[in-house]
Order: structure tokens, then sequence, then C-alpha cells
């Protein structure tokens, strides 16, 4: 039996996952963005999972809800050109992206970015950095 099922274009679920990382940055949740679009939450997880593709004038719409140029959305696809400083940036900009669709992640960020004092900012910083060199010599 032949399989016919296409696998989502790379830049298809790259999109998506876009999609998903600035829709939860903003606590929006599927249903709501749904709404906005006048769609199903359903086909908003096709997007984000990237199974369906999103359409120009879809993909505009979305960039205005979620209040982000329509780049943003492109920032660092699959075979995207690296910039002049090479590959690693490429590839920390995607660890910052993977951070910041984890639950963790997310909550971590909302809260750290409500702490007005920078002094404190940098002690939650070192506090971190201290914890993850503790982790890595054990």
């Amino acid at each position: 039996m032949i399989e016919n099922k296409k696998k989502p274009n790379p830049i298809d679920i790259h999109v998506g996952s876009r999609i998903r990382l600035r829709r939860t940055m903003l606590g929006m949740s599927q249903e709501k963005l749904g709404e906005s679009l006048g769609i199903t939450f359903q086909q908003i997880q096709k997007y984000e999972k990237g199974t369906n593709r999103v359409g120009a004038s879809r993909l505009q719409n979305i960039s205005n809800i979620l209040t982000v140029p329509v780049s943003f959305f492109f920032e660092d696809a699959p075979g995207d050109q690296p910039s002049s400083s090479g590959m690693a940036e490429a590839s920390s900009s995607n660890y910052v992206v993977d951070f910041l669709s984890s639950s963790e992640g997310l909550q971590l960020n909302r809260a750290f970015v409500k702490i007005g004092d920078a002094k404190v900012r940098r002690k939650i910083v070192d506090l971190v950095k201290a914890l993850a060199a503790e982790a890595d010599s054990e």
C-alpha cells in the first residue's frame, strides 16, 4: 500500500510555530485568534502545526491581530541565508524561540519583564547562571 500522506512543508511548519509563539506571548488563546479571523480554533491548530498552509491575506490579518510585521513569521525560516555573523546567531535565535515557546520560558519571560528594578533583574540573571553552573558541575 502506498502512503499518500504529504509531510508539511518546513516553511509552513516554521510560520505556524511563529504564529503560536506570538499568540502565546500575548496570552491569546487559539479560540480568540480564530474568532478574530472568523475561523475555528481547529483551523488555528492546523496552521500552527503546519498541516494547513496560511494564505497571504490570512497571514496579513494574523500579523495585524498579533501586532507584528508579516516578516516576523519568516525570521530564521529553514533555507534562510544566515546573516553575516554566521550560523551561530541563527542557532542561538532558534534556541530563544524554542525557549519562549515552552511553558516555563513563557512564564519566566512574562514575570521577568514585570520587574522594574534593573538591579533586581541582574541579580535574578546571576542566580540563574549560578544554578546552571552548579547543575553542570554535578
